[in-house]
């Protein structure tokens, strides 16, 4: 199947199924020289710049480092990634933090640790935590039909929120409709409300019956937006302020209002554009994403927000079970539970919208944390570079847990 110039990001399929057409190529420019990667932060409670030293106790191996180094550098040229930051956390053998390449095309700024960036699907996280944190004050349960919060759903009374977070809905994804594709690209500062977002996808048949099938569906999202809304009795972004990022004590993540995007940030680049040409999407409304993919964060907080995921130290012990309950997508690897997946053992979330391509995930069984950040979602033969990092890491550091094709999109 040949890749349309728009289609890719917003179809939001796994990996795995996707054949696509050669990319298009970054700028002239865009790659540094060798030998750019940047020393590793070492403080076990933070980071730097990725430019500070620090003592044997809280570094890796140094072979191991160099090994890293390499197979992130060899990842970084092949796939044609300006800017990667990739930090690791493994108890018991050390910390990697490594930011490399440049975080503007033009200039030739170097990418930073300290950057934020447009996080994608992994605010499903946040959503779906939301979502939970009001089922453990009995506001909701999952097991409630949608058509109890939002009307107008189709078979909304068959439709549970259970459903809704396992992405079993059978809702079709307005993001793979062709009317919101055109109408998003040609003005890409437009602001969408979740009702337009909607309509898109409630112009098209169920795709299956409830519960039969595992569909990613950013429809399925937006709806438990509402529903946080409508439970929770504020606005969706006060209400994960102030349930989620403010108790989990994530000070630099933000669900935005519209464009705006703290600084430093790395520019994002794209080939998700009407034209197929690689454009600057930095400064894109990601309105269009809303529930399903429109925060912001960075390094320091992605590290702890795993852990407070896969562990569920925001939540009651039994909804945290239920949410780990995953089942299988029909991709090798790969399994959803409630606004979550179990990657080869590593639980968590990927995110890619235009620009930007996030993964943060946690591996109970060596209580180790990676989060990669990128500043492009310009595939490689079909692969998401965040996934060629990932895979190229976990090989090296946990070669009983290689990370799998996991699920993309917003």
């Amino acid at each position: 199947m040949r890749r349309t110039s728009y289609r890719r990001p917003f179809a939001a399929a796994l990996l795995a199924a996707s054949v696509l057409a050669p990319m298009t190529a970054i700028p002239a420019g865009a790659l540094p020289a060798a030998g750019t990667v940047r020393a590793h932060a070492t403080d076990t409670g933070g980071y730097g710049d990725g430019t500070e030293g620090g003592d044997a106790h809280d570094s890796l191996d140094p072979e191991l480092s160099a090994r890293l180094d390499k197979a992130v550098a060899d990842v970084r040229r092949q796939a044609n990634i300006p800017g990667v930051v990739v930090g690791l956390w493994m108890p018991g053998k050390g910390n990697y933090v490594r930011a490399t390449g440049v975080a503007n095309t033009a200039t030739r700024e170097p990418m930073s640790a300290d950057s934020y960036v447009r996080i994608g699907s992994e605010t499903k996280t946040f959503t779906v935590t939301a979502l939970l944190e009001l089922v453990d004050r009995h506001r909701v349960r999952l097991d409630d039909p949608i058509s109890r919060y939002v009307r107008g759903v189709p078979n909304g009374r068959d439709i549970t929120l259970r459903h809704l977070a396992e992405m079993r809905s059978g809702l079709f994804p307005y993001t793979s409709d062709p009317d919101f594709q055109h109408d998003l690209l040609s003005d890409p500062q437009r602001v969408f409300t979740p009702r337009e977002l909607l309509a898109y996808g409630f112009e098209h048949r169920n795709t299956f019956a409830p519960g039969t099938q595992f569909q990613y569906s950013n429809t399925n999202l937006v709806l438990l937006g509402l529903v946080v809304e409508k439970a929770g009795g504020r606005r969706l972004r006060d209400f994960v302020d102030r349930r989620v990022l403010r108790p989990a004590r994530l000070r630099h993540t933000l669900f935005p209002k519209g464009s705006e995007f703290p600084e430093p940030h790395p520019r994002g680049y794209t080939d998700q554009t009407l034209s197929g040409a690689v454009e600057d999407a930095t400064d894109w409304n990601p309105s269009w994403a809303w529930a399903a993919g429109a925060m912001i964060s960075n390094l320091r907080d992605l590290r702890h927000w795993a852990k407070v995921v896969a562990t569920g130290s925001l939540l009651s012990p039994g909804t945290q079970a239920q949410r780990l309950k995953t089942l299988p997508t029909g991709f090798p690897g790969t399994a959803y539970g409630l606004g979550i997946f179990n990657a080869s053992g590593w639980i968590g979330h990927n995110g890619s919208l235009p620009g930007y391509e996030t993964v943060t995930v946690y591996l109970p069984s060596k209580k180790a944390t990676l989060v990669i950040m990128l500043n492009t979602d310009i595939t490689y033969q079909g692969q998401e570079p965040s996934t060629l990092v990932a895979r190229a890491v976990t090989r090296i550091v946990t070669p009983d847990n290689v990370y799998a094709g996991a699920v993309v999109g917003p």
